[in-house]
């Protein structure tokens, strides 16, 4: 059995001390075999030192906010493994491969969002998915006009092609793989490609999609027996709502949740009683919506998986 907690959007500038960023939620750190996040912005060592502190093994660097090459060397230094960048494609693509209880888990990265200057030659590469967007009239357009058009939206299939291939081949030189997307647009509703991808992913061999980006909390879907969490919002960003996922591979796979909140003093904490129950019963509702069912109490949510 391996246990495994993941987070989601990480970013560390404009704090006085970075060491102390994750202090209030060290009690759920403690006690996992694996700690994941996805790590936007550069990083310099004392940032990592609040990764190293929380105990934090691997993190995702593909995403929107590129990473130059120094901030990966600061990982390499704080012995934080990284995936989704490199310094060529094959090295982005390439799972960050972590072993516990003499089982491996490969995890993998990609992000579906980027800005302007991302992919300039003074950035690593990154291990892109991205999606065509097109407008399609709403049926109805007819009867009401001025309806909004329905949006489409479809991986790029040489993007997909190549996320499948590297699942396949990590789930045959490893016991587990975990893929982690940074996709869709803030708010519940998800977009076409992220439904594509995720299931793609698990389609492939994936035990666990984790996606985040949207900087909100997103719907949860069981597909064939293993999760797809569409966004865990933040973790340690500048937004508020957030999820702590807890994972176990094994004979007896669980999924929990716990909501997690930045607060007035721009510290990230985990929330309880009523006030978390609140956020994830709105989990629940969007996860209904995916033929999930979600189970609240005590301030944790339940999912059943791998069946």
């Amino acid at each position: 059995m391996i246990t495994l907690v993941l987070g989601g959007d990480v970013n560390l500038h404009g704090r006085t001390t970075p060491s102390t960023a994750f202090d209030r939620l060290k009690p759920l750190f403690e006690g996992a075999d694996l700690r994941f996040a996805n790590l936007e912005g550069p990083l310099d060592a004392a940032m990592a030192e609040a990764l190293t502190s929380a105990g934090i093994d691997v993190v995702s660097v593909a995403n929107d906010a590129p990473h130059p090459p120094a901030s990966l060397a600061v990982l390499e230094h704080a012995g934080i493994v990284y995936c989704g960048a490199g310094a060529n494609l094959d090295a982005a693509h390439a799972p960050a491969v972590v072993e516990r209880s003499r089982r491996e888990v490969a995890f993998l990265a990609y992000t579906s969002l980027r800005r302007p200057f991302a992919g300039q030659p003074e950035f690593p590469a990154v291990a892109q998915a991205f999606a065509t967007t097109a407008y399609q009239p709403d049926p109805h357009v007819a009867e009401i006009p001025g309806r909004p058009p329905l949006v489409r939206t479809t991986p790029l299939p040489e993007h997909l092609n190549r996320l499948v291939a590297d699942i396949k081949r990590a789930k045959s030189d490893h016991d587990h793989v975990v893929v982690s997307m940074h996709w869709g647009l803030p708010g519940p509703d998800l977009a076409e490609y992220q439904v594509t991808y995720g299931r793609a992913a698990i389609d492939a061999g994936a035990d666990l999609v984790a996606g985040h980006g949207p900087r909100t909390i997103q719907a949860v879907e069981v597909y064939r027996g293993r999760p797809i969490l569409y966004s865990l919002g933040n973790l340690v960003a500048d937004r508020p709502d957030g999820l702590l996922a807890g994972c176990m591979f094994g004979d007896e796979p669980r999924l929990e949740l716990i909501p997690v909140r930045r607060t007035a003093d721009n510290e990230c904490e985990p929330l309880a009683g009523d006030e978390a129950d609140r956020v994830l019963r709105y989990l629940a509702e969007l996860s209904a919506l995916r033929s999930t069912k979600v189970t609240v109490q005590s301030g944790i949510a339940s999912i059943a998986v791998g069946t």
